[in-house]
């Protein structure tokens, strides 16, 4: 499905051209709620098939360069991986009351069989993906997820969370340097010294709003009054100084998550020629994140489908990529040798796990 996108410069070179997201909000809604009606109605079997519209409905609206991806997945695949992961945690729930000692021993075993399920998972999600009636594919192997995610986490909790961004590079390295377009490799070398300066930056975030709040506290039980309302009215205090410490951590994560895609796609390829680019603001992210949130949770979730075009929209119009050659020329190079792959995966094999 060819679509028309907006074009417009990214950072003063007009060589970029961004994607753009054509759906709306009011279209969106007619699916949702036939998606939420449907998978009440049938306890829940109906997700699967839900998720396949809702995906269909965004890949088909998320146009670049003219044309629009397209998600070929089955309600059938997905809902398999979901009852194979349902039936797990309810082998894990019996344990957990039948033989609590043995749920112990699961969890290790988990932590080295998830690395396997996210190594399968990304590579289904990427066969059903196609672009330019050519699909996506993922090559990545176990060792690598094992690396990306098993020994990342570990090196963070080790290091206090002082190697995270190390982590961060090892995970989105194993992503990119393992996806395909066609026969076409995509490739990314994010600086670590970009990487910390975007973890530095969330510590000191965190660290400001901490202190803030504390001189608050400090300064509003100084203020209390006699010694019984004073204490009374710093335990009260001190709770609402938890409650607000969410916030700051929140703001920070989100932060750090729009800096690290910011950094990992800009350094991003595609055949060693293409170049990716992210200008996401940060704090216009945060915001539209927030208050995504917040609406929806004001509205009893009626504005989700708002809420969720709203962040697509933004995200789509801050990505951009810069085609090195004629367009027509490169696609069709890639299209001649991208069929013969894309070919075997017209009935993919596997499952969305959902993890």
């Amino acid at each position: 499905m060819a679509t028309v996108e907006q074009s417009y410069p990214l950072g003063g070179k007009p060589f970029f051209q961004r994607a753009s997201f054509t759906g709306n909000a009011s279209e969106y809604f007619g699916i949702w709620i036939v998606n939420i009606l449907l998978t009440i109605v049938t306890l829940g079997i109906y997700s699967a098939w839900a998720k396949v519209r809702r995906n269909r409905y965004f890949y088909g609206n998320t146009a670049l360069l003219g044309h629009s991806f397209e998600y070929h997945a089955k309600g059938k695949q997905i809902l398999i991986g979901r009852l194979i992961v349902f039936g797990f945690l309810i082998v894990v729930n019996i344990l957990s009351h039948v033989a609590p000692l043995a749920v112990l021993a699961i969890w290790p075993v988990m932590l080295v069989v998830f690395p396997w399920f996210l190594m399968r998972g990304l590579r289904f999600n990427a066969r059903v993906t196609s672009y330019r009636n050519v699909r996506f594919d993922f090559v990545g192997t176990y060792g690598g997820a094992f690396k990306a995610i098993f020994l990342g986490t570990l090196v963070t909790m080790i290091s206090v969370g002082l190697l995270s961004p190390v982590a961060t590079r090892w995970f989105y390295k194993y992503v990119f340097d393992n996806l395909r377009y066609g026969d076409r490799p995509f490739s990314t070398e994010p600086r670590l010294g970009a990487l910390y300066e975007a973890f530095i930056t969330v510590v000191a975030i965190v660290i400001a709003g901490l202190v803030i709040l504390g001189l608050f506290g400090a300064a509003a039980g100084g203020f209390s009054g006699n010694s019984m309302g004073r204490g009374m009215g710093s335990i009260s205090l001190w709770h609402w100084m938890i409650v607000l410490i969410f916030p700051i951590y929140i703001l920070a994560g989100l932060y750090y998550r729009a800096t690290v895609r910011n950094i990992i796609w800009s350094a991003a390829m595609i055949d060693h020629r293409h170049q990716l680019r992210s200008d996401l603001g940060r704090r216009r992210y945060a915001w539209i994140a927030i208050s995504n949130v917040v609406v929806t949770l004001v509205t009893l979730g009626l504005m989700r489908p708002w809420a969720a075009v709203r962040m697509q929209v933004f995200l789509t119009e801050h990505t951009a990529v810069h085609v090195d050659g004629e367009i027509g020329v490169v696609f069709d190079q890639i299209r001649s040798t991208g069929n013969a792959i894309s070919a075997e995966y017209l009935d993919v094999d596997g499952f969305d796990f959902g993890f």
